[in-house]
């Protein structure tokens, strides 16, 4: 089966952007001018993503962390050589590749959201979260009595969430800068810590899931979506990180962690939760 011409251009430009491991908008252009790790892109998934969602990470490929692949990081602990490095700067560069449709089809914003069982009234923060790609899912999940906190260690993704959020009337959501090595959240202040397309970007994952937990309020959980081995969508090959040793990093962290049977195509889903939660599946 042929993909349509701009859906093949979207997965080569995730591509090539996903095969950089330092690269800035200008040595790999995202589609349409320039995902997160896809993702933050894009990764890219943000994103990051240290964190920023990308994709991929995508974007989110998003940071330490990035959804999508938003982070700057050094050496660190952990599956490969160590944490992608990858910069996610002027977010309008990225936003082709972290929102467009195609992404929806492959990521399933829906589904990641119903897996992280998300209750009216709690408190959500989105880590390596971009461009902004889950804000409006997570804002809806929440509802009015709820606040989702959007975070990314760049600055000017941070800007674009902010404005994102009074452009679509997401009066529930906040964005904030963190360090590559600090979510830098209040201890017992959130319910739920998404991350997208970022946890791969994160060094010293033992340590940074130890400081997650710490946010967590009682029945909390972390939910890391990171890409498969055999995704044609992600991070160089040696980059990805395999479910079993996500939850093994969780594990380390202090948390009880569990692979959940989702239907994603590119990606699996760990929950991590804190010892005696069952909120989250």
């Amino acid at each position: 089966m042929h993909r349509r011409p701009r859906l093949a251009a979207t997965c080569a430009a995730l591509a090539a952007l996903l095969s950089s491991c330092s690269a800035t908008p200008d040595a790999a252009a995202p589609a349409g001018g320039g995902q997160r790790d896809a993702a933050s892109g894009a990764q890219a998934a943000h994103a990051g993503h240290a964190p920023s969602q990308g994709q991929q990470g995508a974007g989110h490929d998003g940071h330490g962390p990035g959804h999508g692949d938003h982070a700057g990081h050094g050496p660190g602990h952990g599956h490969g050589p160590g944490p992608l490095v990858h910069r996610f700067e002027r977010a309008e560069d990225w936003v082709p590749a972290f929102e467009g449709p195609e992404r929806d089809a492959w990521q399933k914003p829906a589904e990641v959201v119903a897996a992280m069982r998300i209750a009216p009234g709690m408190r959500v923060a989105d880590l390596g979260a971009g461009t902004g790609y889950f804000l409006p899912h997570l804002s809806r999940a929440v509802g009015p009595a709820g606040a989702v906190i959007g975070l990314d260690i760049e600055q000017d993704m941070v800007r674009y969430m902010t404005e994102r959020a009074a452009r679509e009337r997401l009066a529930n959501v906040t964005a904030r800068q963190v360090r590559p090595d600090d979510p830098g959240l209040d201890p017992g202040s959130v319910d739920r810590i998404l991350v997208v397309d970022t946890w791969h970007h994160i060094p010293d994952r033992p340590a940074y899931a130890a400081k997650l937990k710490a946010a967590l309020r009682p029945d909390g959980a972390v939910v890391v979506v990171d890409f498969t081995e055999a995704a044609s969508h992600g991070p160089p090959k040696d980059h990805r990180i395999p479910a079993e040793a996500v939850a093994a990093e969780l594990r380390a962290g202090g948390l009880s962690p569990e692979i959940v049977a989702e239907d994603l195509p590119e990606q699996y889903i760990v929950v991590g939760r804190r010892a005696g939660a069952g909120a989250a599946r």
